[in-house]
Formats: structure tokens, C-alpha cells, sequence
């Protein structure tokens, strides 16, 4: 029996990724509440694109199934400016990442069920003090078409993807 596979099974990520659908041009802040003192906390914040073959949807729950999906491509790692990264008190632990828009300005189908470009932007904290932790949370980002992205009705052979 097929059942569904999130993106985190499918890309064999840990607990800590999200998964939802965008449009090229949205633009979010991220806020994050460690609850402790963060002094001395490092942030990165960088995304990268992958494209999926297909893509199905679980009809009950409107949740995303990558069960069948194969990635066909990819767009190299950008770096996001470390003016998105905002420390709003070190004290009590309080950091607004800002996701900017338009992290994926290729062409998209608008049927929204093939060559699907993932933008998987990767917000990673290394803690100060004796320990020194690394961690990383992952948010996939669905890029749904909309009037204003370049619109293809089939994928144009010049496109330059990185085969897998």
C-alpha cells in the first residue's frame, strides 16, 4: 500500500524541517525564541533550489507527497545577506530571520504538478561557550506559479539543470 512521503522522509532530513507552499515573490520573517541568553550565537542563513519531476498531493489532508518524486535538477547554494538576520535581544533569545523574496526567478508550470522548484533555505545557529552546538532548521518552500513569474507551458530544452 503507497502511502505519503513528506520531505523530510525524502530527503532523508532530521526533525526540524518545514515544509509549505509560496509564491516567488513572498516575503516572510521567521521569528525564533531560543528562551536563554544567545551573547556570542552565530547565524547563517542560505537556500538552494531543487526541482522535482512531479509532485502529488494527499487529497484528505491537502499535504504535500513526494512519494513518487525524483529530483531532476538544481540551482547552486545562495548565501542570504546577513542584513536578513536580526538580533532583537541577545538577553532573552529573540532573533527575526527574514526569508527574502525571490529566492527561485526561473520559470514555473502553472499546472503545479511537474517540474516543481523546491527552494530549501537552511537557518543555522552555532552556539558560544564550551559546548559549541550546531544546529540547523530547514524550511522547504513550494514555489507555486503566479501571473508575474516567467510562464512555460513545457520546459524549454536550453534550461541548465544539474543532473542527479
Amino acid at each position: 500500500m503507497a502511502g505519503v512521503l513528506t520531505f523530510q522522509q525524502f530527503i532523508g532530513g532530521p526533525d526540524q524541517v518545514k515544509c509549505e507552499a509560496i509564491f516567488p515573490s513572498t516575503q516572510k520573517t521567521l521569528q525564533y525564541n531560543f528562551a536563554q541568553d544567545i551573547t556570542g550565537w552565530t547565524f547563517e542563513v542560505d537556500h538552494q533550489t531543487l526541482v522535482v519531476d512531479t509532485l502529488a498531493y494527499d487529497r484528505y489532508t491537502g499535504e504535500p507527497n513526494f512519494a513518487t518524486s525524483k529530483v531532476i535538477g538544481s540551482f547552486p547554494k545562495v548565501e542570504v545577506s546577513a542584513g536578513n538576520i536580526n538580533v532583537v535581544s541577545a538577553s532573552v533569545g529573540t532573533v527575526n530571520i527574514t526569508i527574502p523574496a525571490n529566492m527561485y526567478t526561473g520559470p514555473i508550470v502553472p499546472d503545479a504538478r511537474k517540474n516543481i522548484p523546491l527552494t530549501v533555505v537552511g537557518v543555522t545557529w552555532k552556539t558560544s561557550g564550551a559546548l559549541n552546538n550546531i544546529n540547523t532548521h530547514r524550511w522547504v518552500y513550494i514555489n507555486n506559479w503566479e501571473p508575474d513569474v516567467t510562464q512555460v507551458i513545457q520546459p524549454p530544452a536550453q534550461v541548465h539543470y544539474t543532473q542527479h
